[in-house]
């Protein structure tokens, strides 16, 4: 038994598996508070689909990299040259500063025999199994988490697995409402600005969640310059043995002409 003082107090009780309970109590003599838990609907976060990702037990070598380790590199750049030092991976950028045409090599095969996956659906063009950065910018404000496997590894879909797979996780439950804005500015007149915002559960089973962005940049060389916008928007029904999830996205490209590099001379 605790004794305390008289007076008004907010009591807050929680345990695992539980909604949090918040009471305003007023002590003015021994007195017996009970409090009654409601069972939490969602226990834990999204499954993620182990077809496409590697564990502890499967032979392959793989890097897993979170949302804060994107986000603390993100200045608008694309996303080969967000993980550009991460073992084996040599990235290259069109413009000379990473905004524009970005492409990269994992162990010395290029993107075209690399299988790139959202969500668990490839991204890899059908024809020519290659991917265009450029199609989506500033998509590594909306991806959770992303693992890199080197070489041959877990991917169930296209022949681009060869040389390595990068899976992509788009943003997971936010049980509370959000809003924040990310701005950059750099060298060559490179500005990014980002605003990412959410509803929470609304009765207690419903979110809504989206991403707006720009980034523009005059590039490193000359006829170099880019102007990327995109959106992201998701929306998800929560149960307590069911997850169904929305997501539409969509990106847009005005880049100049530099894909011939620089001249020697």
């Amino acid at each position: 038994m605790t004794k305390i003082k008289t007076g008004t107090y907010e009591l807050k009780v929680s345990f695992v598996g539980y909604e949090t309970s918040v009471k305003t109590i007023t002590i003015t003599a021994p007195a017996q508070v009970d409090v009654a838990l409601v069972r939490k609907t969602i226990m834990e976060d999204e499954v993620i689909i182990r077809s496409t990702r590697a564990g502890d037990r499967t032979p392959v070598t793989y890097q897993d990299i979170s949302h804060n380790d994107l986000s603390g590199k993100n200045m608008g750049q694309d996303l080969p040259l967000l993980v550009s030092l991460t073992p084996s991976i040599v990235t290259t950028s069109d413009a000379g500063n990473g905004v524009g045409y970005t492409a990269m090599r994992i162990r010395g095969t290029d993107m075209t025999r690399i299988n790139v996956t959202l969500n668990g659906i490839p991204l890899n063009d059908a024809e020519s199994h290659d991917v265009f950065w450029v199609d989506l910018p500033d998509v590594a404000a909306s991806v959770e988490n992303l693992q890199i496997q080197r070489g041959v590894g877990t991917s169930t879909n296209g022949a681009s697995a060869f040389g390595a797979s990068l899976n992509l996780q788009t943003s997971s439950l936010h049980a509370e409402p959000y809003a924040e804005t990310s701005n950059a500015f750099g060298s060559f007149n490179t500005i990014k600005n980002s605003v990412t915002l959410g509803t929470g559960l609304l009765n207690k089973c419903i979110t809504f969640d989206g991403r707006f962005s720009k980034v523009q940049s005059d590039g490193y060389i000359d006829r170099a310059s880019s102007n990327l916008k995109s959106w992201f928007i998701s929306s998800g029904y929560y149960s307590r043995r069911t997850i169904v999830k929305f997501n539409l996205m969509s990106g847009d490209e005005k880049t100049y002409q530099a894909w011939d590099g620089i001249p020697s001379e």
